[in-house]
């Protein structure tokens, strides 16, 4: 039985998503199908729109076996750091392929560019050195396409090709990005459904379980401003702390902070060529979690294998290799101590503030106590 990769943030789980876990399973019918999962916050600094466990839910009924969490050092961080964790993570696992969207769905074009990237990085650092953003500088740099897939792939290649993991990368074609408003057929990118989510118009690009998931409990990263401000506020002088408040920039959000009512409303104040929109928002969810560049230092390796869920053929799975994988499996958080698990539970709690008592009840209980999700 081979297993075969998959990393995701399902945010949230839509006709694409399904597109593309049918597309492996006609591929790989026999295989096992393991996601990497980012959890609540996501890698452009966002909040996931549902919790991870209705992800988690989501993800085995449409046709994962196993569900492994992306920890948030690395599911809220540049496509390097995303990259680099899902990657060990797939190794760990004795993932043989991963298979991932592409605009090209040329898989040869891919590892010959991430293979250039190795080589030689010096024309790609010149043009960030500049204000460019990874993926334009990556596109300039290489003279290629900025497909935000694409980059993203090239970025998991790169990782694999440096690390010399056991696993083959697969595309399977993708008819929008994850920017795009352009509808194909019955498909949108994730962007579009956010930005659309109390209209019925979307109903139609979403898996009927996924459309039921929107209409109550729901997460946007603007909805913790005023905890955002508090954070600021109380760390006036030592934003530089954060990680991603890098030349100077905590002096524009202190200019701004006290001027605007919205986060969207800062990112907008403090955005210039240099710091991009991504690049602010994941530097403002790492503010809003009390997440440090210490925190980034010392949390910089996978040391377990927190499993979100599963059904019966990836439990089999999951204790076959269970002897030979190098770290621990973590099914219960409580039963596990570790500074990366600790945070997790910090910015579950932190993601829990904007619901209702019950419901932050709920999510912090799921977070400390239960045991993976299990279907058949």
């Amino acid at each position: 039985m081979k297993s075969i990769g998959v990393i995701a943030e399902y945010n949230p789980f839509h006709n694409g998503h399904l597109y593309h876990l049918q597309k492996i399973k006609e591929m790989f019918p026999k295989d096992i199908v393991i996601v990497v999962l980012g959890g609540h916050f996501m890698q452009r600094g966002e909040t996931s729109i549902i919790n991870k466990w209705d992800k988690t839910n989501l993800a085995l009924t449409f046709g994962a076996d196993i569900i492994i969490e992306l920890p948030f050092p690395f599911a809220t961080q540049s496509a390097d750091f995303f990259a680099r964790g899902a990657l060990e993570i797939l190794n760990y696992l004795k993932v043989e392929t991963i298979v991932f969207g592409s605009e090209s769905n040329n898989i040869e074009l891919l590892k010959e560019t991430a293979e250039k990237i190795i080589i030689d990085d010096d024309k790609t650092k010149i043009y960030l050195d500049q204000g460019f953003n990874y993926p334009h500088a990556l596109s300039k740099s290489l003279n290629i396409n900025n497909n935000p897939n694409d980059i993203l792939g090239i970025t998991y290649i790169k990782e694999i090709i440096k690390n010399e993991y056991k696993i083959n990368p697969l595309t399977i074609l993708r008819t929008n990005d994850y920017h795009g408003k352009t509808k194909y057929k019955n498909m949108v990118s994730a962007s579009y459904i956010r930005e659309n989510y109390q209209s019925n118009r979307i109903k139609k690009y979403l898996p009927k379980e996924s459309f039921e998931l929107l209409k109550s409990n729901v997460s946007f990263l603007d909805n913790y401003f005023a905890y955002l401000k508090y954070q600021i506020i109380i760390n006036l002088n030592q934003l530089d702390v954060f990680q991603g408040v890098e030349e100077g920039i905590e002096n524009r959000i202190k200019k701004y902070i006290f001027e605007v009512n919205s986060i969207k409303e800062l990112i907008g104040k403090i955005k210039c060529k240099r710091y991009t929109y991504n690049r602010i928002q994941r530097m403002l969810t790492h503010i809003l979690c009390g997440f440090t560049k210490e925190d980034s230092k010392e949390l910089k390796k996978i040391k377990y294998l927190r499993v979100l869920g599963f059904n019966k053929k990836g439990q089999t799975y999951l204790n076959k290799i269970k002897k030979e994988t190098e770290i621990p499996i973590v099914t219960n958080l409580s039963k596990h101590k570790d500074p990366m698990l600790d945070l997790e539970l910090k910015t579950t709690k932190i993601y829990s503030l904007i619901f209702n008592e019950t419901y932050q009840n709920l999510l912090i209980k799921k977070e400390y106590n239960n045991l993976p999700l299990k279907r058949d």
